[in-house]
């Protein structure tokens, strides 16, 4: 009868740490009471959800959509935009950027991919970056545009941002969910699945974070079609998810890193998501997130959690970090965004800018640490 924002799955429900829920407006009325007589401590953080929600969409015919060069960082944008965005990009600025398509999504979509960097000799290893794996968590998409705007403006001023960009190629995939990314746009701001049809249960979607091929469905995952976690009939199910795991196998001997972008937790997560164990490569895994949380802090002071993901956040099976991180790319992390909980998945537009700005030193430490050899 709630919508679960912090954890994303009952059984990570635990006495002592806090759980972020949605509730519909009449169901307050039960639902206090009961924590009441429960003893449940609570606080309301958002009274009035739709307002929020209107705040941040509504209105936004007045905006300057069409014209790209000033192309607006600092606010949300529509699947639709973000398209034209990258055609754009892609016509502009074709010595760095290269776009193409992996594939199609459920509801036939093109799944977008920006290549980023100098071509400047034939191999080079590369970096895969995905946002909006899950569609609610709109902070996603805007880093991914945030990374290529910088890249692109900086390349030229700043030596790191050269040396990234004429020794490694990045794959950038603004929006993975691109269904769910839409429909939460245009019907359910809190849509988190993909949005394949479930016939026997009348449900759509799929986590598509607990549908890759490594310990299917198992702890932190449902079987059950309409839960949010819910793991797909089977792994690879989600033509997304398949499409993206089929690029990175093609590729996995070139890409280094894997880094994905979530929402809301603030923190820095690396495998295992599945499992209570150390990695093989910990120590250069370790010091690259301890040192790209340093970077972060640096900014605005806002601190992150990091370590393995089972650990530090909850554990999960099926998720896209673990498999990529077992198909070879010895660098796999998982961030999870701003905030911690008072705005949750409706992180103001205002907090776009430092949100972004401060990832990026992180990105850029990560890459950096990723061009030195660690032994």
């Amino acid at each position: 009868q709630v919508d679960l924002w912090q954890p994303s799955s009952p059984f990570h429900i635990a006495e002592g740490t806090a759980t972020d829920v949605r509730v519909p407006q009449n169901a307050t009325r039960s639902l206090l009471p009961y924590l009441q007589q429960a003893n449940i401590p609570y606080t309301i953080l958002i009274s009035d959800l739709q307002e929020a929600i209107e705040n941040q969409t509504g209105g936004r015919s007045h905006r300057s959509r069409r014209s790209l060069s000033g192309y607006n960082y600092e606010v949300y944008h529509s699947l639709e935009e973000i398209e034209d965005w990258m055609h754009y990009l892609n016509r502009t600025y074709s010595d760095l950027v290269h776009m193409f398509s992996i594939g199609k999504s459920y509801e036939g979509r093109p799944l977008y991919v920006l290549k980023l960097g100098k071509r400047s000799r034939p191999y080079k290893k590369a970096v895969w970056i995905d946002c909006g794996i899950h569609a609610r968590e709109w902070i996603g998409p805007a880093f991914c545009q945030w990374f290529v705007k910088e890249a692109l403006q900086t390349y030229q001023t700043d030596p790191d941002m050269r040396k990234m960009l004429t020794q490694l190629y990045f794959y950038i995939m603004p929006v993975f969910n691109v269904d769910g990314y839409h429909f939460s746009w245009t019907n359910d701001r809190f849509w988190r699945k993909t949005r394949s049809k479930n016939m026997r249960f009348h449900c759509h979607g799929v986590d598509a974070n607990r549908n890759w091929k490594v310990k299917w469905c198992d702890e932190g995952a449902s079987l059950h079609p309409c839960d949010d976690t819910y793991c797909g009939p089977f792994p690879e199910s989600e033509p997304e998810v398949k499409a993206v795991a089929h690029f990175l196998r093609k590729h996995r001997k070139q890409i280094k890193a894997y880094l994905s972008f979530h929402a809301y937790a603030q923190m820095l997560l690396y495998p295992y998501s599945y499992k209570y164990a150390t990695i093989p490569n910990f120590n250069c895994v370790e010091s690259a997130a301890y040192n790209a949380v340093n970077a972060l802090q640096s900014a605005y002071g806002v601190r992150y959690r990091y370590g393995p993901a089972s650990s530090t956040l909850y554990v999960s099976s099926g998720s896209s970090m673990d498999w990529a991180y077992k198909n070879g790319i010895p660098y796999a992390f998982a961030f999870e965004l701003r905030d911690t909980g008072h705005f949750g998945f409706l992180l103001p537009e205002t907090l776009i800018k430092p949100t972004c700005t401060e990832t990026m030193l992180a990105v850029k430490n990560i890459t950096l640490h990723l061009l030195k050899k660690c032994h």
